[in-house]
């Protein structure tokens, strides 16, 4: 018998954008909904074709907002907010993907796409086929009345009758259409009756019938908001009786022997993902084709011997006997390869207590080992799990196996956890840094994202289990049943993005900058965040009143020259007072109607010698940088101090930063001032313990020196060749003297240059006029003509590729160099021209980082502990007595770090200062 399958693509659509995330093809558009609504047809058509293979098949869309309702009630959906700006341009890219498969896309004008299903299901059903409407929209269930039609949730993954009706609103199909009426729908603006909701509505139906009979009921019912509701909006329902019935007798666009599957043509779908760029799905055509017409094309890179099959979370296993567990780290142990996931009480892994782990050998394959589950109360019932430290004494021996490769997504959380249980991790493998170095710049690097994107699956969420809001429960609350389900997924989907990242990598050239560089710096970050850093709760509760006094000094200056108090973080206030009440001209609006008052605003006006708002502006400014500082620093430290050990631990990002560079949070150590009296005092809270010092290892001017080499500057090489301050020659070169003015205007230009900075920008950094700075620009390309030649070819080349390289192989993709919109065009080649640079001294620092631990124990000096690392600066806490054998070790590896891999053509210079804190040694 035919089998008909409706797909209400408008589902497919919005579901597509809101789960995945804003991502651009390689020509800079958005495509984040197309890439997601792909994924969702191919696997929808994947799992019918194995399930029971429809005969015939069509996606239905809407072709326009205004339809015969809105000739019944021009109200009708009046109150929906217009489609996401970058979602419009997606829709005929998505009506082209669903011809790319091969499959009819039917919309018609002046008609829903509901009203477009109900007819062709109608027409189906009238030849005796069997229709499945794929959807769950509740306006469709009407038509569940026949016994040859269902729906099907791709969501939930489940098939829909008549029952399903009854179940979510208390009533058959055939009177569905009169609850709808009743309880009208905020989103379509169905006006329906004032205070019936949808358990009202079906108490209504099920007592008289249908809205005809309710209203008619209603003089006769007891006295009360409802009966004078029904009474004095009786037209509005039965209006809402018509808009939510479904016209099913439609002229059909195309007739339903025009949609039998005849399976799906290579060419054509092959040509839509080429045309984006989707490399991933490129990859899996290759691997599927099943094209008569064509030879499949041969695969770019190898993939998978076979399609994971979909996440069986009932199949997941719960081990809590000792058998079991041997069970599992046997096998791991003879395969080789086990991927791994933590469980914890926190996101604080320095603080976090172990809940449980899992483990996946193969898709499906993971079980979840609970090991401190049940109430925190003594006498609070726990479920049966492994005593904690037979199991730990199991899975010590399997994760420090050097034999099986353990496979982790963000492996440094887990390590910090373990490593406080006495595990350790190696050797290993990190999905979220191989996703990072293959893909940075083209989406995310969290695990949902990318079983999203790579694997067409919605984890669990995590507030799915533990619930929000004062009702939340911690891990260790949860039941066993739903803690492995969701434990089991996170050590499964791990695996399932292993097999697609790992074959990639040699591939895709990223083999060079995950093993050189990235990947042993997942142990280093983990153990720099154990150690944290002492810091001195006293200084900082000074400093935190100091800062009171001079932000009060500063809101008091603030009102006098508004002449009034207002409140200075008030975006909305401060932008009245400026242009406005100072009248201040060029401000600017943003959507919301409110003034501009960013950064770059403020120090425009502060630049301004005329402007009435200079110093107001200035000293705003001073404000903020005040209270951020206060609030992220001397006040936030003070709470992030570790009880336990008395140091704080901050936490790094290994893919936070496009450019490879790390960064920090909690607290960020990347934005303390670096060259303010401010930044210096905060520096100085940093301090080392008794007996010990602070030594501070920082490369001098190293993006500077890179530029030169990968620029090919010979004044620059010869310079730093020379020992020569880099500056003073610039100085000379661009202005004929060298004295205080030139020299930091010299300064200013050299690293700005380096930022892709406009005329625009470099006028207001050293206060001078457009045309100034754009001479002093020609100039800086006259004496170093290899910089102009470097930013040309990068941009072309960055361009041509997508995606720009450091020495060491590292991609940064910049999606929207192509973009039709200038600013975001000019601001993604200002990147791209850094991004080589600057990421190849993010390489650098992490070889050095990664050297270092080993060189200093081969130095035998086992005490100096690195700390940290806030951009081109190492710090290191040690006893004194080992300062002087340490700085040549540090020195030389930091120096050394790019070889041999890169040879570099300028030496890479660092100084090295110590002290009894942070800031003395700074």
């Amino acid at each position: 018998m035919p089998h008909l399958y409706l797909v209400d693509g408008s589902s497919f659509i919005f579901r597509a954008y809101h789960v995945l995330p804003k991502l651009t093809n390689k020509h800079g558009e958005p495509v984040g909904a197309v890439y997601g609504y792909v994924t969702m047809l191919w696997k929808l058509a994947e799992e019918l074709h194995k399930a029971e293979g429809p005969t015939h098949l069509a996606v239905i869309l809407d072709k326009s907002e205004h339809t015969f309702r809105n000739e019944m009630y021009d109200q009708y959906k009046a109150h929906r907010p217009p489609a996401p700006e970058d979602l419009v341009p997606q829709f005929p890219m998505i009506r082209d993907a669903t011809r790319a498969f091969s499959l009819p896309c039917i919309e018609e004008l002046g008609w829903e796409a509901d009203d477009l299903i109900a007819s062709y299901a109608k027409a189906a059903l009238a030849q005796g086929w069997q229709v499945t409407i794929v959807s769950s929209d509740k306006d469709l269930m009407q038509l569940l009345t026949e016994p040859g039609i269902d729906m099907l949730d791709t969501m939930k993954d489940r098939r829909m009758g008549p029952e399903a009706v009854v179940e979510k609103f208390g009533v058959g199909p055939d009177k569905l259409g009169e609850v709808l009426a009743l309880m009208g729908d905020s989103v379509d603006n169905v006006p329906g009756v004032p205070g019936v909701g949808p358990k009202t509505a079906a108490k209504l139906v099920l007592e008289h019938g249908d809205v005809e009979s309710v209203l008619a009921a209603a003089p006769a019912m007891k006295p009360g908001k409802l009966r004078d509701n029904l009474i004095e909006h009786a037209e509005m329902a039965r209006l809402s009786r018509k808009l939510v019935e479904l016209a099913s007798d439609v002229p059909l666009p195309d007739p339903l022997d025009s949609m039998e599957l005849n399976g799906i043509p290579d060419a054509p779908l092959r040509a839509f993902l080429e045309h984006h760029g989707f490399k991933t799905l490129l990859t899996r055509l290759a691997n599927t084709s099943t094209s008569v017409a064509e030879a499949p094309v041969e695969s770019p890179m190898p993939v998978p011997l076979e399609e994971d099959p979909p996440c069986n979370h009932d199949g997941y296993e719960t081990v809590t006997d000792e058998t079991a567990l041997d069970r599992w780290i046997t096998i791991a142990r003879h395969q080789g390869w086990v991927a791994i996931d933590t469980e914890t009480t926190g996101v604080d892994a320095t603080r976090a207590e172990l809940v449980g782990v899992s483990m996946a050998l193969h898709p499906n394959l993971a079980c979840y080992i609970p090991l401190g589950h049940g109430g925190t109360d003594m006498f609070a019932e726990k479920p049966a799990q492994v005593d904690r430290k037979v199991a730990l004494a199991k899975l010590k021996t399997l994760f420090e196996d050097p034999a099986v490769l353990k496979i982790g997504h963000n492996l440094k959380y887990d390590m910090i956890v373990l490593s406080r249980c006495g595990l350790d991790v190696a050797p290993y493998d990190d999905t979220i840094v191989m996703s990072f170095d293959l893909d940075a710049g083209l989406h995310g690097h969290g695990m949902d994202e990318l079983a999203a994107t790579h694997l067409s699956h919605s984890c669990i969420a995590f507030k799915d289990v533990v619930g929000t809001g004062k009702n939340q429960l911690g891990f260790h609350e949860v039941d066993l049943k739903t803690a492995t389900r969701y434990a089991a997924e996170d050590a499964d989907v791990t695996l399932r993005l292993w097999r697609r990242f790992k074959p990639r990598l040699p591939y895709e050239g990223a083999t060079r900058v995950y093993e050189m560089v990235d990947r042993a710096l997942v142990r280093v970050v983990a153990d720099m965040e154990l150690a944290g850093v002492k810091v001195d709760a006293g200084a900082l509760a000074r400093l935190s009143e100091e800062f009171s006094h001079q932000i009060a000094a500063l809101e008091a200056e603030i009102h006098a020259i508004a002449g009034f108090k207002f409140t200075i973080g008030s975006p909305k206030q401060l932008g009245d007072v400026l242009f406005e009440g100072m009248g201040i001209k060029g401000g600017r609006k943003g959507k919301s109607g409110v003034y501009s008052t960013d950064v770059n605003e403020l120090e425009r006006i502060a630049a301004d010698k005329d402007s009435p708002g200079r110093v107001m502006a200035s000293k705003v400014l001073d404000w903020r940088q005040l209270s951020k500082l206060k609030s992220t620093y001397t006040d936030a430290l003070q709470a992030q101090i570790n009880p336990a050990t008395g140091r704080v631990h901050t936490s790094y990002s290994l893919t936070g930063a496009q450019t490879g560079r790390l960064s920090s949070t909690d607290p960020n150590l990347q934005n303390i001032p670096v060259r303010t009296e401010v930044g210096r005092q905060i520096r100085d809270a940093f301090v080392a313990e008794p007996g010990n010092v602070i030594l501070s290892a920082d490369y001098s001017q190293i993006e500077l020196r890179l530029a030169a080499h990968i620029a090919d500057v010979p004044q620059l090489r010869e310079a730093f060749a020379a020992g020569q301050d880099i500056h003073n020659m610039t100085a000379q070169e661009l202005f004929g003297e060298v004295n205080r003015d030139t020299r930091g205007r010299a300064k200013t230009i050299n690293f700005a240059i380096l930022y892709g900075i406009s005329r625009w920008g470099l006028a207001g950094r050293l206060d001078v006029t457009a045309d100034e700075a754009q001479a002093m620009i020609d100039r800086y390309f006259e004496r170093f003509p290899g910089i102009n030649r470097y930013i040309a070819d990068t941009i072309t080349s960055a361009k041509e590729k997508g995606y720009t390289e450091t020495l060491f192989g590292r991609k940064t993709h910049f999606a929207r160099l192509k973009s039709a919109i200038q600013h975001e065009r000019q601001g993604a080649e200002r990147a791209a021209i850094n991004a080589p640079i600057q990421g190849t001294s993010a390489d650098i620092i992490k070889r050095a980082m990664a050297r270092m631990g080993p060189a200093l124990q081969g130095a035998g000096l086992p005490n100096v502990r690195m700390l940290m690392q806030v951009h081109d600066e190492l710090v290191f806490e040690l006893p004194e007595g080992d300062v002087d054998a340490a700085k040549p070790v540090i020195e030389r590896v930091m120096a050394t770090a790019a070889e041999p891999a890169v040879k570099l053509s300028v030496p890479l210079g660092v100084e090295i200062g110590v002290g009894p804190s942070w800031g003395a040694a700074h």
